[in-house]
């Protein structure tokens, strides 16, 4: 395609001088809000921003059954929607396979490091656990969807608020509203995204870059300094210097991100707040 080319062709110009169309540097993210407790009936949730890319995340707190080679821990479930109305090639309907890979990236970084605390989610051994549902929604995509969706999951965990089980009189479990905990958390996670184009490495990639990338490389890093995961993306591939160095960069990178998180438990808004304040 002739306009790609085009955009690759800038974007490369503009990399030799370690500048980005945007203004930015190489190793620099877009500008990054977040903010917490938008949703007032969810037990907690938080929608983030990096540039335009807008992702909302959501957390309800049920009870069910675990699993069976599970007995004694409570249940995690992760699910990810494109909302219509984000990008023109976002259809309705059920998550399609863009989705579902995106919510598994997330599942896999808040498994890898055990980033919620399942066994203290057990409320009868065996029969009776909790469960939280994490659902993601992507409002509006300008690239780089991974990094602003674990931004906006990790911080509605942070945010989530677990009623209190109780039993009535047939036994049958309810949840308590009015007496709530924090949601055991055991450590924070990010995702820090690096694209590869014409040999050069950037963070954040917007949806112009995304477009002319050769390759693209999702790092999940605890807060612990950690690298919980990659995940690789496109179709040319990444030297093992490359890879080396990205690494770098995204555990130097995850400290922006895991401040950002900090700053936002601080003040909890409601979505109202949260919309007009990222314009």
């Amino acid at each position: 395609m002739l306009i790609p080319k085009i955009k690759k062709k800038s974007i490369l110009s503009m990399l030799e001088r370690d500048l980005r169309l945007d203004g930015r540097s190489p190793n620099q993210y877009r500008d990054i809000s977040v903010h917490v407790g938008v949703i007032e009936k969810a037990e907690g949730s938080a929608l983030a921003k990096i540039g335009n890319t807008v992702a909302l995340v959501g957390i309800k707190v049920g009870v069910g059954t675990p699993f069976p080679d599970l007995p004694d821990q409570g249940v995690l479930a992760v699910n990810a929607e494109f909302v219509p109305l984000a990008f023109p090639t976002f259809e309705p309907g059920p998550p399609d396979e863009n989705a579902v890979e995106l919510a598994r990236i997330i599942d896999r970084s808040l498994r890898e490091l055990d980033v919620v605390d399942l066994k203290k989610m057990t409320i009868i051994p065996g029969e009776k656990v909790y469960i939280i549902w994490l659902d993601i929604y992507v409002l509006d995509h300008d690239g780089n969807l991974t990094d602003a969706c674990m931004l906006a999951s990790m911080a509605a965990l942070l945010n989530t608020k677990v009623p209190k089980a109780e039993a009535d009189d047939r036994g049958f479990i309810k949840l308590n509203k009015d007496e709530a905990t924090p949601l055991p958390v055991n450590r924070r996670v990010v995702i820090v995204s690096i694209g590869k184009v014409g040999g050069k490495l950037i963070v954040d990639p917007n949806l112009e870059e995304e477009q002319v990338l050769e390759a693209k490389l999702s790092i999940s890093i605890g807060d612990n300094g950690v690298v919980a995961g990659m995940q690789k993306t496109g179709l040319s591939s990444f030297t093992q210097e490359e890879v080396e160095k990205a690494v770098e960069i995204a555990l130097n990178k995850s400290k922006e991100l895991f401040t950002v998180i900090d700053e936002a438990l601080k003040k909890p808004s409601s979505l109202w707040e949260a919309l007009r304040n990222n314009g």
